[in-house]
């Protein structure tokens, strides 16, 4: 028993030296490409962009553009069988390096600005600031508006 416990931590050692490695990586495109993503709050990048993950599961993704509306969504990162509990501890004992890659693509609207609408909130603005406030307490040390 003695002469068999060098061989077995020996034989153990290189089973965990030739052990594959994971390499998960989420691919992000997008229509147009340029913007910036951020996944969880976190920024990652300029589509096309690809960014290392360490948990499958479901992410908070924002893209923004200049001239396109934000996207604000979800998506999920789904585990591929090899990576499923259980199979991936046999996986996992196979030499080489493991791959997952998973590919998200999100298309932009670009934005729609209505100048009419702009230009209507802009003059109801102006005319509540140029109007004088009826009934409202003046703060303390601010001269009553005059009467027109």
């Amino acid at each position: 028993m003695k002469t068999l416990r060098p061989i077995l931590v020996c034989a153990l050692g290189a089973a965990a030296g030739v052990a594959g490695c994971v390499d998960r990586r989420i691919h992000i495109t997008s229509e147009p490409t340029g913007a910036v993503v951020m996944l969880n709050d976190a920024e990652v990048g300029v589509t096309p962009c690809e960014v290392n993950f360490t948990y499958f599961g479901v992410y908070d993704v924002r893209l923004h553009k200049s001239g396109f509306e934000p996207l604000v969504t979800r998506a999920e990162a789904k585990a591929p069988f090899h990576e499923w509990p259980g199979v991936d501890l046999a996986a996992m004992a196979v030499p080489g390096t493991k791959k997952t890659r998973i590919d998200w693509h999100f298309t932009m609207q670009p934005e729609v600005v209505d100048d009419a609408a702009l230009l209507a909130r802009a003059h109801d603005l102006r005319g509540r600031l140029d109007a004088p406030s009826t009934g409202a307490a003046n703060p303390e040390g601010a001269p009553p508006a005059a009467p027109e």
